[in-house]
């Protein structure tokens, strides 16, 4: 294991094992995963012909509607990330080991930069419809306005609090610690908080779901409610891999059942005596479906005889066994009354799953993207990387 004691030096690791440390540690934390490694798996390398990473802050990353994206908007949170997990891991690697899983971290930072960017400019196009720029610019302002407010409000009270600081200087070197910033946190408190009132007003958190559309549901999938016959049982067995002869096997189980017959102490003799996998157990077998035994003799002991009584002794290839059914269940179909606030809930979640594309097409109707990573956001178009700090982004960028 990887010590992640501060005192230990840097290890020395080889370059294939870091990246693949380093990769999953960081993308199997990213919140958007179109870009990303699924969990436990190392992303794969970029494509050659991707553009590389600027070095500018000023850099434009992408423009959604009006607004543009900065690389520095992102670069706080990417190296910030690695860092992070550099630190905990206690590993020290060379730029060129860090690019990969740097570059699949800035392009999933991106694409959830841009969404919540579409989200906020799509409440703002609703606010004003066709009216001119300057109405724009006016309800933007206004808006921007009130959740600044809100900002200071809320969100910069709870970021007081869990940093220990009421000092803002020291609360935006903290934060800087962490990849990101006071002015940061306030954009994005805006964005997001303009993206949530889009998504209330498109998508029903609590949809109402009919009866009839639970009994649907429930006979379009009826098998997935069937079931079979089922039985929990407990067994003493002696297995001929054990012994020398089938005789003396035939005799250790009748000494076993005796004693359990006149003893009932099942569970302390299972322990001592018994020779199956279950004898630790005291015998125990839990809830088995019918079919899925591969002693088939003993299943057909088990789904045949009285509950609660000992049954003759039963031979397999594996030995002699006596068993004793506790329970059992006759194979049916679960009753729509026992499974429907689950269907309910499917129903749910499907019919906001459905408002929640129905409203990612309407923003790509209304809002255009350009990116520099264009195949990463449904419906954007190529943006060829231009520095703020140099001149404004003009319509010969977006090709």
């Amino acid at each position: 294991m990887l010590s992640n004691q501060p005192s230990s030096p840097p290890r020395s690791v080889t370059a294939q094992s870091a990246l693949r440390l380093l990769a999953v540690a960081v993308l199997t934390c990213v919140s958007i995963p179109s870009t990303c490694a699924v969990h436990g798996q190392i992303p794969a390398p970029p494509p050659a012909d991707l553009a590389p990473l600027p070095d500018d802050p000023a850099t434009i990353m992408a423009v959604v509607g009006q607004s543009p994206i900065l690389w520095g908007d992102i670069q706080p949170k990417v190296d910030g990330r690695i860092q992070q997990v550099l630190k905990e891991q206690n590993l020290k690697l060379p730029p060129e080991q860090l690019a990969p899983a740097r570059m699949n971290l800035a392009r999933g930072a991106l694409t959830q930069a841009i969404q919540t960017k579409m989200m906020s400019e799509s409440f703002l196009l609703e606010q004003v419809g066709t009216q001119a720029a300057s109405k724009r610019r006016e309800v933007s302002e206004m808006m921007t306005s009130r959740a600044r407010q809100m900002f200071f409000e809320n969100e910069l009270e709870g970021l007081k609090e869990k940093y220990g600081t009421e000092d803002l200087t020291e609360l935006d070197a903290k934060l800087r610690e962490t990849g990101t910033s006071l002015r940061a946190r306030q954009r994005e408190f805006t964005d997001m908080m303009l993206g949530h009132m889009y998504m209330r007003s498109k998508i029903e958190k609590d949809p109402t779901v009919t009866i009839a559309e639970i009994n649907a549901s429930y006979q379009q999938d009826i098998d997935t409610y069937r079931h079979p016959a089922k039985a929990r049982w407990e067994q003493l067995s002696v297995l001929f891999a054990n012994h020398s002869s089938r005789e003396e096997v035939r005799k250790l189980i009748i000494e076993i059942g005796r004693e359990v017959h006149f003893n009932e102490g099942w569970k302390e003799t299972a322990r001592k005596k018994s020779e199956e996998p279950f004898a630790a157990d005291g015998g125990q077998h839990d809830w088995t479906s019918k079919g899925s035994l591969a002693s088939k003799p003993i299943e057909e002991q088990v789904f045949s005889i009285p509950l609660n009584r000992m049954s003759e002794i039963i031979e397999d290839e594996q030995g002699l066994h006596i068993i004793r059914v506790q329970e059992r269940k006759e194979a049916g179909v679960t009753p729509l009354a026992e499974v429907q606030e689950d269907i309910r809930e499917q129903i749910k979640k499907e019919k906001v799953a459905a408002s929640q594309t129905k409203m990612m097409q309407e923003m790509r109707k209304k809002v255009p993207v350009w990116s520099i990573y264009p195949d990463d956001v449904p419906g954007a178009k190529p943006l060829r990387p231009t520095s703020t700090a140099t001149r404004p982004a003009s319509d010969s960028d977006f090709r």
